[in-house]
């Protein structure tokens, strides 16, 4: 069955979003995670239209975040974006932005990190007027220097809580960026229903490229079924989103890898 299935725009790159759209719904995914650059070149109404007529759900857009700043010019500039990202979602039926947070490697990760706080802080009104969340997704740390400040599931945790548990914040995992933690288990469970998001994808071993060397579910090391089920613990019932960077796949046949993502999401997530 695919129906949890949801397949983000990235992951097949090659296609714009009415080709994917309309691969997608024939092989009968009905769920996809929209990304930002998606929507140019057309009114979001048009693009609520083509996914609503190939009976899709856009179940994420992506992606907000990137606060840290260096000037006050760059702070309101980021927030003006996540207020745009938030409206984007609201057009086309997306229930949540996932954020990518943001470092600055001019900055002490301390100070991104305060500056994370303070652009959530700022958007969380704009987010409730909306009705779409804003989705923390916590990366890998060997991003820590340039695209997240916020690297761990518990490092999450502790930044909602500080900002009083607000119910327009929740949480994007990752499994890529997750399955290292020793944590991992217990801060799933404290995280509870702020898990809104969950993403699949696979690590290589070795990998050749710290973005673009992703591997197809079941490729790599991740226990993916583990983590899963450690999710669902928390009664996490939504879509299983599909995001993989790979120049490896990039450059294959786009309908085969389509199928053969479908085959990885049945053997190894399901």
């Amino acid at each position: 069955m695919l129906d949890r299935l949801a397949i983000h725009t990235i992951t097949t790159k090659s296609w714009d979003l009415p080709i994917a759209a309309a691969k997608y719904a024939a092989a009968g995914i009905k769920g996809v995670g929209v990304w930002r650059q998606w929507l140019d070149g057309r009114p979001l109404t048009e693009s609520r239209q083509i996914l609503d007529d190939h009976g899709l759900s856009a179940v994420s857009l992506v992606r907000g975040g990137f606060f840290p700043h260096l000037s006050p010019e760059e702070k309101q500039s980021a927030i003006d974006d996540n207020l745009r990202a938030l409206d984007e979602a609201a057009a086309i039926g997306a229930p949540q932005v996932v954020l990518v947070c943001g470092a600055k490697t001019e900055l002490p990760l301390s100070e991104s990190r305060k500056h994370i706080e303070e652009g959530l802080a700022a958007c969380i009104e704009h987010a409730k007027a909306t009705g779409v969340k804003l989705s923390i997704e916590p990366l890998h740390p060997m991003y820590a220097d340039c695209r997240s400040a916020i690297n761990t599931l518990g490092q999450t945790n502790d930044l909602i809580d500080t900002l009083g548990s607000p119910p327009e914040i929740g949480i994007a995992a990752d499994v890529y960026h997750l399955w290292w933690d020793p944590d991992l288990k217990k801060e799933i469970a404290r995280a509870g229903q702020r898990i809104i998001g969950f993403h699949v994808c696979d690590w290589l071993t070795p990998t050749t490229d710290l973005l673009n060397d992703r591997g197809l579910m079941g490729e790599g090391c991740i226990d993916i079924k583990g983590i899963r089920r450690d999710v669902e613990a928390t009664g996490f019932d939504s879509w299983i989103e599909v995001e993989i960077f790979s120049d490896r796949w990039w450059s294959h046949d786009p309908d085969d890898y389509l199928q053969k993502i479908i085959q990885a999401y049945q053997q190894h997530v399901q």
